[in-house]
């Protein structure tokens, strides 16, 4: 993939780079290294004076070299969406997206690794968003770190809408309403969120769909949108207004009705890097959640 860009205003390459597209400068010392920096067709420093109408290239395209530890293997994957610079997911439920001394060859990016394989993109795995192993739905992967660190920098100024369905125990009496609480680790946890006051700030807006009974037990379907990105988020928050994820072991019980919490990653809108435009990406609701739902 290439980035390109035809003078208008600037002096120097460098410009170019931090006002057009804004690169950071881990990123420029890796054009640098790799020669991808161009111009007119010429391979050039990024300190080269430019005169107006030249033509800028940068080749984001060179290889890298750091998936060793991520064992290729093959596997099905639920492909929404692929261009140059995107790889979108729909990852099912009770699959890790990174590998982990117990999830060694079972995990998304093992797949993620085979298939890049197979289309020689030699480009290290590089998720934007991470789901927890039993949540299911989008995870998107960015084939270069420029799309990525675009991407991150709009979940970090609030321009990347995050919309998840859940199955949650108990009915809820609130149509909707937004969770304001910060979250910290749990002292004496790797894993365990909780609610702390002096944690980070985390806010979570929901909305009821409907309040059904499965197999005598009360229960809500709820839309989640996500206003901040912490860890496990809408699990503690659900927990926080007493009505945990239906199968969330780790913050409410395990249920009879599910092996996995019913947390699916439903929607994601954000503005694409390249195109500039705005793109949206969604998914169905799965199979699990929507038995439960519909009392099959």
């Amino acid at each position: 993939m290439k980035l390109e860009y035809k003078n208008k205003k600037y002096q120097t390459i460098k410009q170019v780079f931090r006002n057009e597209f804004d690169i950071s400068n881990r990123l420029i010392t890796k054009l640098k290294e790799n020669k991808c920096i161009y111009k007119n067709g010429q391979s050039v420093s990024i300190n080269t004076i430019i005169s107006k109408d030249d033509l800028i290239v940068i080749d984001l395209d060179f290889p890298e070299d750091e998936n060793e530890n991520i064992l290729p293997v093959k596997m099905s994957l639920n492909i929404i969406y692929e261009d140059d610079g995107l790889l979108i997911i729909n990852k099912p439920p009770n699959m890790p997206v990174h590998p982990s001394i117990l999830h060694f060859q079972d995990t998304l990016s093992n797949g993620i690794r085979y298939y890049f394989n197979e289309k020689h993109i030699s480009k290290k795995i590089r998720p934007v968003n991470r789901l927890d192993k039993d949540t299911s739905g989008i995870v998107i992967f960015a084939k270069n770190q420029y799309i990525q660190e675009c991407l991150i920098k709009q979940m970090n100024n609030n321009q990347f809408y995050k919309e998840y369905y859940a199955i949650l125990e108990g009915n809820l009496d609130e149509k909707k309403g937004t969770i304001n609480a910060s979250i910290s680790r749990k002292p004496n946890s790797i894993i365990e969120r909780e609610i702390n006051a002096d944690g980070e700030n985390a806010i979570t807006h929901f909305e009821l769909i409907e309040n059904f009974e499965e197999n005598s037990k009360k229960l809500a379907f709820v839309k989640f949108v996500l206003e901040t990105g912490r860890t496990h988020q809408i699990r503690v928050h659900s927990k926080y207004i007493g009505h945990p994820i239906l199968g969330d072991t780790l913050y409410g019980k395990k249920s009879e009705l599910t092996n996995r919490q019913m947390l699916h990653s439903y929607k994601v809108k954000f503005i694409n890097p390249i195109s500039k435009q705005k793109q949206t990406i969604e998914t169905s609701i799965p199979d699990d959640m929507k038995k439960i739902i519909e009392g099959i």
